[in-house]
């Protein structure tokens, strides 16, 4: 598929500034783009590159020097180079049915246009959306219910009565509504509370490998509409993460803590149970939170606190051996300056 670049600045709302019509038929990086294909320019530190590189046409701003190449200019190249990556790259979806080898249960209920993969196992009373593609051992539990276009890949687990909402995609071996964490002392030993209730995922949202997402004890633990959850991160029960989150790998969440809208959590980044992250927030990654964090803040390290303040403690931190020696010379001269002074205050 080739389009000209007129056709390639109507579709991402941008202006051409050199020959619209060029044809462009794939995409590359500044390096190594050729003839016929279009990249990006999104970081000003590598502007130099635009004069240099072999492609037929440079997305950025503005702002950027074109070295009189064929460009397009937008606000966001990054943005625009990922819709484009999307358009060249996507494919029609071909619906393929309920192939032979998946197993469906009693009181299934299901949509136009499915693709249901030989291995997959939808217990009783499941209800599935339009165009829903469930791939090889996929497993639902009874009473789950899929939203359209949802695509589950190979390995998921979705446990009973857990819904899902439209366009969700969820990556390979992911599990929601396992139960949540949660044990009574008993003695010198524990009594498992029973989880009862269910996890809720809104529409648009994506969730990586192996991610895990608890059902919430009683009620009900939610993930917001449009919110990307990256590979290996926990989520515990009762959780209300809000809308437009950003949670990446091996982030870990315990149990009933809520999310604002627009929140990022950085990789391997954990918090505490019962916090609020208000919205707009940003977490640094491998940071530990104790507390609630307000409202549009950034916060860094363990225990948390104002990433300007992590940053001014990490660059003392290289002296503080040297200082504590330093300090203990100091302590010893006052002491023996002290000593020197006491037979004087005992005269006086």
């Amino acid at each position: 598929m080739s389009k000209t670049l007129l056709e390639l600045a109507v579709y991402l709302g941008g202006r051409v500034n050199g020959d619209p019509s060029v044809t462009i038929g794939g995409l590359g990086t500044l390096d190594n783009a050729v003839a016929g294909q279009i990249t990006f320019l999104a970081n000003p530190r590598y502007a130099a590159k635009v004069e240099t590189t072999t492609a037929s046409a440079i997305v950025l701003t503005a702002a950027a020097e074109t070295f009189g190449r064929n460009v397009i200019i937008v606000d966001n190249p990054y943005l625009a180079f990922a819709k484009l990556l999307t358009f060249f790259t996507s494919r029609p979806r071909i619906a393929r049915g309920v192939m032979p080898g998946a197993f469906i249960g009693v009181g299934v209920t299901i949509g136009t246009e499915p693709s249901i993969y030989p291995g997959a196992t939808i217990a009783d009373k499941v209800c599935i959306g339009d165009r829903v593609t469930i791939h090889p051992n996929v497993t639902l539990y009874d009473g789950v219910v899929l939203g359209d276009d949802v695509t589950l890949h190979a390995g998921v687990s979705i446990r009973e009565g857990c819904r899902i909402g439209n366009r969700v995609t969820i990556h390979n071996g992911a599990v929601i509504g396992s139960d949540g964490f949660g044990y009574a002392p008993d003695g010198q030993s524990w009594f498992k509370i029973p989880q009862i209730g269910i996890v809720v995922i809104g529409d648009d949202v994506e969730i990586g490998a192996n991610t895990t997402v608890d059902r919430a004890a009683l009620e009900t633990t939610r993930i917001g509409r449009g919110t990307k959850i990256d590979n290996l991160a926990q989520i515990a029960h009762n959780c209300q993460i809000g809308e437009d989150c950003i949670i990446v790998a091996q982030v870990g969440i315990a149990g009933s803590v809520t999310l604002g809208r627009h929140v990022t959590l950085g990789g391997q980044a954990a918090i505490v149970d019962h916090a609020t992250i208000g919205e707009n927030a940003m977490i640094s990654g491998q940071s530990g939170v104790f507390g609630n964090v307000a409202a549009g803040a950034i916060v860094s390290g363990t225990p948390a606190m104002p990433h300007q303040a992590r940053l001014k403690c990490a660059a003392v931190y290289p002296y503080l051996p040297e200082m504590r020696k330093s300090l203990g010379k100091l302590a010893k001269r006052m002491k023996e300056v002290e000593e020197r002074l006491e037979p004087s205050s005992a005269q006086a």
